[in-house]
């Protein structure tokens, strides 16, 4: 089980372990989305360039960063939905490169409905040579801890 909304530690960055981005990651990614812009499947269009190979899709990569987060079960079984995101692209992730992502919990407040609670989440995904790459703020919809009344 993941946290409860008041297990979250804010401004406590939280760094995850690093992904690989392969050909496999960009082709399934294209074909799921229908996005087949030369830049992401043409290798041949891609060494004239601006990047001179390939790119993977940001949004690929923006999923990815989030993959990794959930991968440290700090929301399995108790985020109850994505509420928002905020995302910036700094830098291009290509093929082979490997991406991780700090995280920081940047808020936590109660909502309307007792149960439950708004989180933000502050990440900055790197590349292998540590250059950030995107930068970005998801907002989730939360469980809180659940209280029991005194007996």
């Amino acid at each position: 089980m993941g946290l409860y909304l008041e297990d979250f530690v804010l401004n406590s960055t939280q760094r995850t372990r690093g992904r690989t981005i392969g050909e496999g990651d960009v082709s399934l990614f294209a074909g799921l989305v229908g996005d087949y812009n030369p830049l992401h499947v043409d290798e041949e269009f891609c060494k004239g360039s601006i990047f001179g190979s390939r790119v993977a899709h940001g949004p690929l990569v923006l999923s990815t960063a989030i993959g990794l987060m959930s991968q440290m079960n700090w929301i399995d079984g108790t985020a109850l939905g994505l509420l928002g995101v905020s995302w910036e692209f700094q830098a291009p992730v290509k093929l082979g490169d490997t991406v991780i992502a700090k995280v920081t919990p940047l808020e936590a407040r109660p909502s309307k409905t007792a149960e439950r609670g708004v989180l933000k989440l502050g990440f900055e995904v790197l590349n292998q040579k540590e250059e950030t790459v995107q930068t970005g703020s998801i907002v989730l919809l939360m469980q809180r801890r659940p209280q029991h009344p005194n007996q």
